[in-house]
């Protein structure tokens, strides 16, 4: 399952059960970042036991994006039979901060860095 365009991608390869994120997504709202939950809400169902989200390539994500991510892994949460594997890069300066704060919301949450 693949949602592309020009700027960025989303991947979910669902044997690996890896979710990758890759270039900008500077979407104008939440409507505009519809096909992107439905997605992550399509990874849910598949009840896997552990999920990779990987951002390393994730060069850019507005406000709103940030978001879309934590109410993400607020589902993950409440699932509380998933494992969830956050994929970031120091090399990219939002990933740093704003992922930390995604552990905060799921403090079991697994968050590596390269």
């Amino acid at each position: 399952m693949e949602i592309t365009s020009e700027k960025y991608s989303v991947h979910y390869d669902q044997m690996a059960k890896i979710v990758s994120c890759r270039g900008a997504l500077r979407l104008a709202g939440m409507e505009d970042y519809a096909p992107i939950v439905e997605l992550l809400d399509h990874v849910l169902e598949d009840r896997p036991s552990e999920l990779m989200l990987n951002l390393r390539e994730l060069e850019f994500l507005n406000s709103s994006g940030i978001n879309v991510l934590s109410k993400f892994v607020l589902k993950v949460r409440r699932q509380e039979d998933i494992q969830l594997i956050v994929q970031g890069s120091t090399t990219i300066p939002w990933q740093e901060r704003s992922l930390k704060n995604l552990q905060r919301l799921m403090p079991k949450l697994e968050l590596t860095w390269g």
